[in-house]
């Protein structure tokens, strides 16, 4: 009798060790399972690289292509509590520290008749002075027309703005397409892009909506809206994969729409 009470017993630890494994088992693969699926509001959803080389500031990450003295994106998120108005004093351009290759020198830029144009803005990252010096780096800028810098990408940067302050944050990547035979200035060769991008992500729950620009590099006085196109156009431009890591069902619904309706444009 004493001996089948101890089998009972022993059996009962046993199925409940087991128990207990398989039930810790189905929670961590649970908790996997949501994260794959949670936006949240770090850089988890960088843009694939061309060229390997990731580089992670404070206020922005970015991919730089040696080839073209500039980086291919740019990337960052952007809070509505991070538009602020803070009058910084501008730092000088300098090359940035974090590249072993070196970024392209500012006077690559000098008389050749093109702007410093920002990829991030400067204005997007007046809220910390490390982030917002650390846009004058020179891998962050490219040279651009000084119409096209002061006008329609402007008033772009301008837009995007606005809506971080409607939608309370957004997920902003922007770059020139960067291609073989491109003109370039200076002694380094810096290339000057035909056309730049700039892809948006709206990641606040419950909507979750994308749009991407995609401008000729010159003079415009057309709207923005004449600009949207679907980031799969974008993407078989430049070769990179802009959010690899959302679930694919949802990747693949954002990357082919061109619909702006669900942005509620300014007027500037």
């Amino acid at each position: 009798m004493k001996k089948r009470i101890i089998s009972a017993i022993l059996l009962i630890i046993v199925l409940s060790y087991y128990l207990y494994q398989d039930k810790k088992e189905s929670f961590s693969s649970d908790k996997t399972d949501t994260s794959e699926h949670f936006i949240n509001d770090g850089f988890n959803y960088l843009p694939t690289s061309t060229t390997g080389v990731i580089i992670n500031h404070e206020g922005y990450n970015l991919s730089y292509s040696e080839k073209h003295e500039q980086a291919e994106w740019v990337a960052y998120s952007l809070e509505k509590n991070e538009i602020v108005y803070t009058n910084r004093k501008r730092p000088y351009f300098i090359e940035d520290p974090k590249i072993k290759t070196k970024s392209a020198d500012w006077r690559n830029y000098k008389k050749s008749g093109y702007d410093k144009g920002h990829l991030c803005p400067a204005a997007d990252r007046r809220a910390s002075e490390e982030s917002y010096n650390e846009t004058f780096y020179t891998s962050n800028i490219t040279p651009q027309n000084h119409g096209f810098n002061a006008g329609i990408w402007n008033e772009l940067e301008q837009q995007t703005r606005y809506w971080a302050k409607k939608y309370n944050r957004i997920y902003v990547i922007s770059g020139g397409v960067l291609v073989d035979n491109l003109r370039t200035i200076g002694s380094e060769k810096v290339a000057v892009p035909n056309q730049f991008y700039k892809i948006l992500l709206d990641y606040t729950a419950p909507e979750i909506k994308t749009i991407a620009f995609l401008i000729p590099h010159k003079n415009s006085n057309q709207p923005l809206q004449e600009f949207v196109v679907s980031i799969d156009e974008i993407e078989q431009l430049t070769g990179i994969d802009f959010f690899p890591n959302l679930p694919d069902d949802l990747e693949n619904k954002l990357e082919k729409s061109s619909n702006y309706k669900n942005w509620s444009f300014k007027s500037l």
